[in-house]
């Protein structure tokens, strides 16, 4: 292996292109993916680049080494580092993902600041036996990446307090079933399980799909008229592109439809 093949492999981050996915690799295994400065810099500087790449659809997160991520870095973190960066936040993500869809692919684990990595997407694939959960109270810590805000928008009250409080794992089936995760996969599949969901996602207008996502995201928190004032906004700004018109061309032609993202 050359140096340089070395030193990519040595980045915190890795960032890889697939057509029209990049593939984000949580890439510290030896630490167990753990979140110090220069990751969350690494996945900040993945997601400008997903964010100004109009070549770019999608961005799948995943876990070097057979795992999702353990979470802050407490070492490096005693030490003074930050695992914040900038407006995103913790882990690079926490607070500003993408304006783009993200699918977190989950092997092994994601706890603690790792769940909240994953939570930070818009879908969750996680392999069978693969955990899940916010155990900082256990290290008198608080989820403060996002976990205490999200799950209870998205999971049962009294689920979301025993993870908080017993600090307990709870495996990926439960999680499924509680919709939390998308998808259950064998074990080693959840990377090729997310990058078949991107396909799902890349048959639909690129530009309907981002205006969609943005408006289920607002509606954890927005009022209903200020959802209806962006939906009609949302739409009015669709109906102006050329992919609105071949839609229904497409349909009545009864082939695929030919996107061009505009």
């Amino acid at each position: 292996m050359s140096a340089e093949e070395t030193a990519v492999l040595s980045e915190p981050v890795l960032a890889e292109r697939r057509g029209n996915v990049l593939l984000i690799t949580l890439n510290r295994p030896e630490v167990r993916n753990a979140v110090n400065a220069a990751l969350a810099a690494g996945v900040a500087g993945a997601l400008d680049e997903l964010d100004a790449d109009e070549g770019l659809a999608v961005g799948v997160l995943t876990g070097a080494g057979g795992f999702f991520s353990a979470g802050m870095d407490l070492g490096a973190f005693v030490k003074g580092e930050s695992p914040w960066f900038g407006d995103r936040g913790f882990a690079g993500i926490a607070q500003r993902s993408s304006r783009k869809p993200l699918i977190a692919a989950i092997e092994g684990f994601a706890v603690a600041g790792g769940m909240e990595i994953a939570l930070a997407c818009d879908l969750i694939v996680a392999a069978k036996g693969a955990k899940l959960g916010i155990p900082e109270a256990t290290r008198s810590l608080v989820a403060a990446g996002g976990a205490l805000l999200r799950l209870p928008r998205r999971m049962p009250y009294h689920v979301v307090m025993e993870l908080a409080l017993t600090g307990d794992p709870i495996p990926a089936a439960r999680a499924h079933e509680l919709g939390m995760v998308n998808q259950l996969v064998e074990p080693g599949q959840a990377l090729s399980a997310a990058l078949a969901l991107v396909e799902r996602i890349n048959a639909n207008a690129p530009l309907a799909v981002r205006e969609s996502r943005a408006i289920v995201k607002a509606a954890a928190t927005a009022d209903d008229d200020t959802l209806w004032k962006r939906t009609g906004e949302a739409m009015a700004r669709v109906v102006r592109t050329e992919d609105f018109a071949e839609g229904p061309r497409a349909f009545i032609d009864k082939r695929a439809p030919v996107w061009k993202g505009r």
